[in-house]
């Protein structure tokens, strides 16, 4: 009866990790459920066949100023072309990004229930972001919280001042890291690996192989650690009987 218990927990688990392998966060912009949007916009296109976002979402995300969340990239001058179509590449990822199960955590936000969080980038997207922002300029670490939003847009906070990328991220981990709350953690794992998830893609999504590679894992760790302590519990209380 115990082992049998053990397998009927292990493969809910199993049934449990599918549903986080094709789903939607609880966000701002996200779609209820992952689906084709044909006419996803430029950068966001490679999401087409499968996204979390909208068509207007993805137009929005190459704006300056869009309506998704009044971002304003120009807070320590201009940003150049270069580095910001890393940022209009993340914010594609976030927002149509189905396949973020393993990583999506709940979040104490007024503006979202859910986030993302220690996503592992693959080292080639992290250190072709930092290059090519690496002459640019930002008064802040994280720019997830903390600017002055009086306006209506953020503004770098009183007392803060515009420095050079590199003085305030010395490295691309740091940057990677730190500029989104630990929404990504730094590898140097290679986008030929299948074990880290890819900003830039074309053709077929590769983040699908690897988000089932780590939600394998911990569904593997889960029923291991069910199993042992269902039979452990089943010998005691044989023992006791």
């Amino acid at each position: 009866m115990w082992v049998i218990l053990a397998l009927l927990l292990a493969l809910s688990s199993g049934v449990m990790s599918q549903d986080k392998l094709n789903v939607c966060m609880d966000a701002k912009h996200h779609k209820e459920k992952p689906g084709p949007e044909g006419d996803l916009y430029s950068q966001c296109a490679p999401w087409r066949d499968n996204a979390c976002c909208t068509a207007n979402t993805s137009t929005a995300a190459h704006n300056d100023s869009s309506y998704l969340y009044n971002f304003n990239w120009d807070h320590c001058g201009v940003m150049s072309d270069k580095c910001k179509k890393h940022f209009t590449q993340d914010t594609c990822f976030y927002e149509c990004s189905p396949h973020l199960g393993p990583w999506i955590q709940d979040a104490d936000e007024s503006w979202r229930k859910q986030r993302i969080l220690d996503v592992p980038l693959c080292k080639e997207d992290c250190h072709r972001w930092f290059e090519d922002c690496k002459d640019d300029f930002t008064c802040k670490t994280d720019w997830h919280k903390g600017w002055d939003w009086s306006s209506g847009i953020n503004k770098c906070p009183e007392g803060s001042m515009c420095r050079k990328w590199t003085e305030v991220y010395p490295t691309a981990k740091s940057m990677c890291e730190q500029i989104w709350s630990k929404s990504y953690l730094y590898t140097t794992l290679p986008n030929t690996s299948g074990r880290c998830m890819q900003l830039w893609f074309t053709g077929t999504n590769p983040n699908k192989k690897v988000a089932e590679y780590y939600l394998n894992n911990a569904q593997q760790h889960q029923s291991f650690a069910l199993t042992t302590l269902i039979l452990m519990a089943g010998a005691f209380l044989s023992v006791m009987m």
